[in-house]
């Protein structure tokens, strides 16, 4: 895995730029497609096994949640083409209720069940420390550390019937914690075979590396004498989302990992004031090796120390509640590490503690291991997890990673998507991870009412994003990952006369109904090694020799900026119902993302975002700053992304003309790189006075100012482009606007 993220393997179709004929709605499949997937069509099942079930009873019953009291079919009603899966769907269901009974039954409700983390781990209580794990394949276990010299025989652990391990470690005689804290601790294991394994505790809450002395990971013991108090409330997301993704080890124009502290006091200013309502972090479970992106977590409750200490992080949401700016997290449950010393891997001395076993327990591509999903203790685990990020630290939001890999036995590797409803309802499908994903959903927004979850799936999985009550799998949105793809596809291959409005246009609004999106033209994807941002395919080696006011406006630097901006607009205008970016690319950061690794000398010249380059007035990011600030100002005002009134009014292919509505707000583009409209009509649907909201042709965003924003205009009451009124604008080369109307 060295150097290479993760996720740059993927599936492969559904990931991808497709084609629709002119004028026909927006779709993931074509006609034929959904064609071969007429009712009466044969379906194979799924695996619905489920968890073991105390109550035989209780099979397919639902729990005492009303909410949960349908069948799983309503999702049905809006996509006929699920009809031939209706089978599928009640089973699905019957097995997602028939784990909320059984947790119900055994457990008292997944509001308990899911408060793992206060009882695992260690917890200092009245009597000493407490300690309890785990670890079913074990047959001895110990706690060590410094507190007691690493002595195998100071604090044994005993085991109950379901393979939990405890231990006490009593207080001292002056009534302090047994395990001062910072001590190093571990626990260790005689596995089935005799042999003594040591182990970092699974629920670590602190863990540190010295890479002086060795990469592996040490857990530490973390019970500061103060604790961070939360001053703010909790944050609800707002229905208009626009992300600021960030990862805070590259937070810094310097050469070194970046701090929570440093991203508390320099970050979140700059994203209250670009406008930005909610930010992602990524690579915040802590990760054993930095240039994984935050993909190979080894300790699932311990944010990174290599950005400092757990307060840190909490001082770091409470002051982004306190801007009116919610925090998600990236959480990644479609894998864990393989490390077996300060990961989870062989955590008991068996290959399967916490995942499969044998060849379903492997991730190929990726040399990681896969969770076991359908086992009561694992389960507790990941519920758990998510709890305790948002109880512990304040989270409002997660971007659950992978989720193509977790819903299908092939992990989407080498696998081509057509579309075909069956690819998704049938044998391929791992229902044990679909059903553990309607289990997250379910619980976070029972219990946090307005939290907000985002999956990042490749294959367009219908009902992905429709709620859990419906039958659905219940993520609030889902990533458009063909769009940015469309993007620098057309960077690569297409000349801009050439450049195809019907395909943009279909691309932006392809979409199943009824399932929220979050857009974006670049994300950490496109900054990683390997690919290039938005603003290095349109300008390139100029970027380091005419980004200066100084140099000369070159037709290079002129065109990259006028289509940074333009495609920015473009795809927060049509393309979802969030909007996301990647922390430096709203104002076109050089270079590319790559973190120190053997294969680039450990450096971290390419690990940092230069976010002096937009404060040097001297240089031309700041209008590409200001642009992007402006842009996310006026979905602050007109809340287009949660407005319903969406329709294109226009894609010409010759005049690289495209037009819609949205947000009770004109949207014009002019693609063409040569070619200015003088009163170009264009079809709207209010009748009244029209004049400009944003323009990306104004000077203060290095424009050429030739649209007039004093310039009023007037509609007239005649049938153009489907519409009943129509307006006449000017319409520069390369240039977009937005008009408001009275």
């Amino acid at each position: 895995m060295a150097g290479n993220k993760k996720k740059n393997i993927k599936p492969k179709s559904l990931d991808k730029p497709t084609e629709s004929p002119p004028g026909e709605e927006a779709s993931y499949f074509t006609t034929s497609d959904m064609a071969n997937n007429a009712p009466g069509s044969p379906m194979l099942q799924g695996n619905f096994e489920g968890p073991p079930t105390k109550d035989p009873s209780s099979s397919y019953l639902s729990g005492s949640d009303p909410e949960i009291s349908g069948d799983g079919t309503e999702v049905i009603k809006s996509d006929g083409y699920l009809e031939p899966h209706r089978e599928y769907f009640g089973q699905r269901f019957a097995h997602f209720k028939r784990w909320v009974r059984d947790i119900e039954l055994s457990e008292g409700g997944i509001d308990k069940f899911s408060r793992g983390y206060e009882s695992y781990g260690l917890h200092v209580t009245a009597e000493g420390v407490r300690y309890r794990e785990w670890a079913p394949g074990a047959k001895e276990a110990s706690l060590v550390g410094d507190f007691n010299n690493w002595d195998v025989a100071a604090n044994p652990m005993t085991r109950n019937d379901f393979g939990v391990w405890e231990t006490v470690v009593a207080n001292t005689a002056d009534g302090q914690p047994g395990i001062p804290h910072g001590s190093h601790i571990k626990v260790t294991f005689v596995t089935g075979s005799g042999e003594r394994v040591y182990r970092l505790p699974a629920w670590s809450r602190y863990v540190t590396q010295d890479l002086t002395k060795s990469p592996i990971y040490e857990a530490v013991f973390y019970n500061p004498p103060q604790r961070y108090t939360f001053k703010n409330k909790r944050v609800v997301p707002e229905a208009d989302l626009c992300i600021y993704e960030a990862h805070i080890g590259i937070s810094s124009p310097e050469g070194r990992v970046a701090t929570f502290k440093e991203f508390t006091q320099n970050m979140l200013p700059m994203i209250k004031d670009l406008g930005y309502n909610a930010v992602q972090l990524m690579a915040v479970m802590e990760h054993a090796y930095y240039a994984s992106f935050g993909y190979q977590v080894t300790s699932f409750f311990a944010p990174s120390s290599r950005y400092g200490e757990p307060d840190d992080l909490r001082e770091l949401i409470d002051t982004a509640h306190g801007l009116g700016i919610a925090v998600f997290l990236d959480v990644v449950h479609s894998h864990a590490c393989n490390n077996v010393e300060d990961g989870l891997n062989q955590f008991d001395g068996t290959d399967h503690c916490y995942f499969h076993e044998g060849g379903r327990g492997r991730h190929e591509l990726w040399n990681s291991r896969l969770f076991n999903y359908g086992h009561h203790e694992v389960t507790r685990f990941l519920l758990s997890n998510l709890r305790y990020w948002i109880e512990e630290f304040g989270f409002d939001g997660f971007r659950f990673d992978g989720v193509t890999s977790m819903m299908y036995k092939h992990h989407g590797i080498a696998y081509g998507f057509s579309g075909h409803y069956d690819e998704y309802f049938t044998g391929n499908t791992d229902e044990e991870a679909v059903v553990y994903l309607m289990l997250a959903n379910y619980m976070c927004h029972k219990l946090y009412p307005g939290f907000v979850t985002i999956a990042e799936d490749v294959s367009g999985m219908p009902a992905l994003c429709r709620s859990v009550s419906e039958g659905g799998v219940g993520f609030d949105y889902r990533l458009t990952m063909s769009v940015p793809d469309m993007w620098i596809k057309m960077l690569k291959e297409t000349r801009d006369e050439d450049w195809d409005m019907v395909q943009i246009a279909h691309q932006l609004t392809n979409r199943r109904y009824q399932e929220r999106a979050i857009t974006y033209c670049e994300s950490h994807d496109q900054a990683l090694v390997g690919d290039k941002t938005l603003a290095f395919w349109l300008m390139d080696k100029e970027m380091y020799t005419h980004m200066s006011d100084m140099s000369p406006l070159t037709p290079i630097v002129d065109r990259g900026l006028a289509l940074h901006k333009m495609i920015r607009l473009v795809t927060c205008g049509l393309g979802g119902e969030g909007y996301l970016t990647f922390e430096g690319n709203e104002f076109g950061h050089p270079e590319w993302l790559d973190f120190p690794r053997e294969g680039n000398g450990s450096s971290f010249h390419y690990a940092r975002r230069q976010f002096s380059l937009v404060h040097d007035e001297n240089l031309r990011y700041k209008y590409l700053y200001r642009f992007d600030r402006a842009m996310v100002h006026l979905e602050r005002q007109h809340h287009w992304l949660s407005a319903h009134d969406q329709w294109v009014t226009l894609k010409h292919n010759d005049d690289k003309v495209l037009a819609f509505e949205r947000g009770g707000l004109v949207w014009i583009f002019n693609f063409h790189p040569t070619n200015s409209y003088t009163d170009y009509r264009v079809g709207v649907a209010w009748a009244g006075k029209y004049n400009v909201a944003l323009c990306t042709d104004d000077a203060e965003f290095l424009g050429h100012s030739r649209i007039d924003a004093s310039v009023d205009h007037f509609s007239t009451p005649m049938e153009w482009n489907a519409r009943p009124n129509y307006i006449q604008v000017y319409l520069p080369a390369r240039t977009a606007v937005v008009l408001k109307h009275d």
